[in-house]
This record gives C-alpha cells, structure tokens and sequence, in this order.
C-alpha cells in the first residue's frame, strides 16, 4: 500500500468523519485502486490515528458502495465495470437533463449569478491543471443547478448516484484537451439556463454526460487492456 498523504486534523470535525473523507477522496481520485486491500494497522500507522476511525471509515466507506468486505480477507476497494459505468452514466444524463430543465425555469437571478461564478472557479482549476479541484468545482456547479430544480427527490437520486459517478468524472478531467472540452459544455448549459430555454438546457446538459461517457469507457478499455 501507498504511503498516503497526511490528515488535516485543524479541521473542526469528528475525527471518523475526517478519516471518511480523507479515504473517499483517495479512492475517488485513484490514489486508492480499484481491488486494493485496506488493511486497518497499516492506514492507521500512516494516517497517525488509533484503528477505531479507520474501521468506522471504512464501514461507512462499504454503505456508499466504495469498499466491498470479502468474508475472511478483509477490506478492499470495490471494483468497477464498464457495465456499472454503462447503467450509472445512461441514469445520469435522464437525470442531469431534467435537472437543468427544471433549473432553466425555477433557478433564481442570484443563483444564476452563483451558477456563473462557480464555472469561472472552475475554469481556474482547468487551467491550473488540478484534477482535485476540477472535480470538486464540477460537483459544486452541477449542485447548484440540482438545488435550483426545488425538487427534493431529484436531488436524492442525484445524492445516491454521486459516489460511483465521481469515480468515472476523475478518467475525464484527467485529461487537459478534455478538461477544456468540460468548460464549454458547461457553458452551453449555463447560457441555456440564463435564457430560460428549458429544451436547451436539457438537450446540452444529456449531451454533456454523453460527451463524458465516451471517454470514460474509452479510458476504462484502455486501461484494462494496458
């Protein structure tokens, strides 16, 4: 196992909850492989805490679909297939098209203004050539067109999607050429929204995931056969 990086233990939370997102975040963003062991001692000696955080971490790791516990071995990072990436991505688009849809008629001037500002923190991170950031300004972006929808079930598929998804986002921000490809489809959906043009919105926003999942399966293929 990697020596991972260093907690940021000036942060005001629960330390469980620090150790979670410390984890998630290493899988998500592949510092953590897909079938890698995680081995309880060995992360506890690295992250500098007691084995309690690191086993809360990784059950609550297990719940959100992240980490499989295999009888008698122990703990390992789940894998992912290209079918998983397939059904996550096909659910995504019907779901990122009607959020954009409805936000294109309920989003809020201030909120536009907002959606706005996030794409150009974003275009920072594009440019910087931060995949962390990028991902995580990404998330927040498409949060606020989801928060805009007013529709509470819509942002609890959104919520029970995002842990798989932000797996497959890291393959296609990876990449400079696609990072800048990521601003102008944000842009499309953004104008769409800002002219209230709901049948825009939706149109540009599916076609952005399915933009994302070409490469997406592209990369997983070429990784397995490399």
């Amino acid at each position: 196992m990697k020596e991972m990086d260093k907690l940021n233990l000036h942060d005001y939370k629960p330390l469980r909850e620090i150790v979670f997102e410390h984890l998630r975040e290493s899988i998500i963003l592949g510092k953590m492989k897909p079938g890698e062991r995680l081995m309880e001692i060995q992360l506890a000696e690295s992250l500098g805490v007691s084995r309690t955080p690191v086993r809360e971490a990784i059950r609550k790791l297990e719940l959100e679909g992240l980490v499989i516990m295999v009888p008698r071995k122990g703990a390992y990072v789940s894998e992912v297939s290209l079918k998983d990436i397939k059904e996550a991505l096909e659910i995504r688009a019907s779901i990122e098209g009607l959020g954009a849809y409805l936000a294109a008629e309920r989003m809020e001037e201030d909120e536009i203004e907002a959606l706005k500002k996030k794409h150009e923190e974003l275009k920072i991170c594009i440019n910087d050539g931060d995949v962390a950031c990028i991902v995580e300004k990404d998330t927040e972006l498409h949060d606020i067109i989801f928060k805009a929808t007013r529709n509470n079930m819509l942002m609890d598929l959104v919520d029970g999607l995002r842990e798989q998804v932000q797996r497959f986002r890291v393959s296609y921000v990876s990449s400079h050429h696609k990072s800048s490809e990521l601003a102008k489809e944000h842009q499309k959906i953004i104008d769409a929204i800002e002219m209230r043009d709901k049948e825009a919105a939706k149109k540009y926003a599916e076609e952005h995931i399915e933009i994302s999942k070409k490469y997406i399966v592209s990369d997983f293929k070429n990784n397995k056969e490399s």
